[in-house]
């Protein structure tokens, strides 16, 4: 059966699916609200996973499904639908469409390329890595994988090496997967978790915070990469580079954008509180989402210095951007707040209080390994709206701070390196020919165990530094009829953890 007719059968049998564990799961002892919020979660993630409709279109039925159920109020709802970090991802949707509208992008590749890969061979991988990893920090995966596509295969076209083909276009995958795992708007996913730890445990996690865990496992990952993927090549002769026209004054004005947006958000509320310390009014007003909107606004203001009356972005680019994936987000934000009001997070903690007593490298290593393989086959940004609130009750009851697990749950969300259809990447570099199947599943089962080792031992050593202050962890709660205040009680408790509080966030106030 092809997968587009599987896709239609799947339509109807997943509320027929859910309906059936629902009602097991019923008669086990779970509540009527978490039955109901279990449901339209199983039917939301059967539906992403066999792509039975738009993506956005599945992200609409949350909205629809849990006032309908009882489950949560339509006000509730809607409040998820119109988060903070869904405005911080339209900002660093509509920055990203002004820098490809430029072709600021493009230069910044080539001339980094240029800069490492003077040769041919590992060094000319390594370049090409280098800078997608670079772009992807900024800009989308897949935008920053189809723009360097056709820049590679120009130079593999004059390349006098048969092995390089594999090696630098997995590279180019590899690398704007891995990229994107170093800044907040560098993949949903990654807004995914900073929108759970604000709804769930009322922390509001800054751009430098994050840089702390996802910087350095991309930094480390890029090496590790470029060599398992160039073990078997050797430098040839130099190869040259597309020719680019002199730096126009668009590109150097949204280069400056961004540089000046960077540094706003990765300074925002630390070092010594931030430039929002020095503000003579309350700081903790202006949020990342505020910086990204204001640079949004500023480059729809600015004339790009090229025509009268043109200027750095236009509406006509703007809508171009992925607003289902916005959609999509608000209904993954809609079901995270069903499973913490249902009481479903409880329950599912509940299940999984067997972990309690295992080693917190064993539980991270096994949260990473279950997310890596499942995004194999699954929408990373699904994978990652599904799996959040879990990792979050599992946190509660084994008695962890909860970014120890939602970090690495969420950044291994970006590690599927095995299957053609992981990831947009993957499809990307795959469809331009010249790697087969087993190739791209060999080189990356390695890197998938590989990276879960890596961000566990990351997730491990941060939490573990000896400058960061530690505090007692409130107990788990485990009154599941009152799912409610049970929750929150646990994130006073684990809310005061040190990481945040290393990072100048104020602890929670019980």
């Amino acid at each position: 059966m092809s997968f587009e007719k599987l896709s239609r059968w799947m339509l109807p049998i997943a509320p027929l699916v859910a309906l059936g564990i629902c009602w097991y799961a019923h008669q086990a002892g779970l509540s009527a609200p978490a039955t109901a919020c279990a449901g339209v979660a199983i039917v939301c993630a059967m539906w992403w996973i066999f792509e039975c409709l738009h993506i956005a279109v599945v992200g609409l039925l949350p909205f629809v499904a849990l006032p309908t159920l009882g489950v949560v109020s339509h006000r509730d709802i809607a409040v998820a639908y119109g988060h903070t970090m869904i405005l911080l991802l339209l900002g660093g949707f509509l920055l990203s469409a002004a820098m490809e509208r430029s072709g600021a992008h493009r230069r910044i590749a080539i001339n980094m390329v240029r800069l490492v890969g003077g040769r041919g061979g590992k060094r000319l991988v390594l370049g090409f890595m280098l800078a997608t990893a670079s772009l992807s920090m900024w800009i989308s995966n897949s935008a920053t994988a189809l723009m360097m596509l056709p820049i590679a295969l120009a130079v593999l076209s004059q390349a006098d090496d048969p092995k390089l083909r594999v090696p630098l276009l997995l590279g180019i995958a590899y690398s704007a997967s891995v990229g994107g795992m170093a800044t907040p708007i560098g993949t949903p996913p990654n807004v995914v978790f900073m929108g759970e730890m604000q709804t769930k445990f009322g922390v509001d996690v800054p751009f430098g915070t994050w840089m702390m865990f996802g910087l350095p496992v991309t930094l480390i990952m890029l090496p590790i990469i470029w060599w398992w993927l160039t073990r078997a090549i050797d430098d040839v002769r130099p190869v040259s580079m597309p020719s680019m026209a002199p730096i126009a004054r668009n590109e150097i004005l949204i280069l400056i954008v961004f540089a000046v947006t960077a540094f706003l958000w990765v300074f925002r509320s630390s070092p010594l509180g931030g430039w929002t310390g020095w503000l003579p009014w309350d700081g903790s007003m202006i949020g990342d989402a505020t910086i990204a909107l204001a640079a949004s606004l500023f480059l729809f203001i600015c004339p790009n210095g090229l025509a009268d009356g043109e200027r750095l972005m236009d509406w006509e680019t703007a809508a171009k951007i992925p607003w289902g994936i916005l959609i999509m987000f608000g209904g993954g934000m809609a079901l995270a707040t069903g499973f913490d009001q249902s009481g479903l997070s409880v329950a599912i903690g509940h299940q999984l209080a067997f972990l309690k007593n295992a080693p917190p490298w064993l539980i991270v290593l096994s949260v990473c390994l279950l997310v890596t393989f499942l995004t194999e086959i699954t929408s990373s940004t699904a994978t990652a709206m599904l799996l959040l609130p879990i990792l979050a009750a599992l946190s509660l009851e084994v008695g962890l701070p909860p970014e120890l697990l939602m970090l690495p749950g969420t950044i291994s969300c970006s590690c599927a390196f095995m299957l053609p259809v992981a990831t947009a990447p993957n499809v990307i570099v795959f469809g331009a020919g010249g790697i087969r199947t087993d190739e791209m599943a060999r080189n990356g089962l390695f890197l998938n165990l590989i990276a879960a080792v890596v961000i566990t031992m990351v997730s491990l050593t941060v939490a573990g530094m000896d400058w960061m202050p530690r505090l007692d962890l409130a107990p788990p709660v485990h009154e599941s009829e009152s799912s409610n205040e049970s929750s929150t009680s646990a994130a006073v408790g684990l809310g005061r953890n040190h990481i945040f509080l290393a990072s100048g966030i104020p602890p929670f106030r019980g």
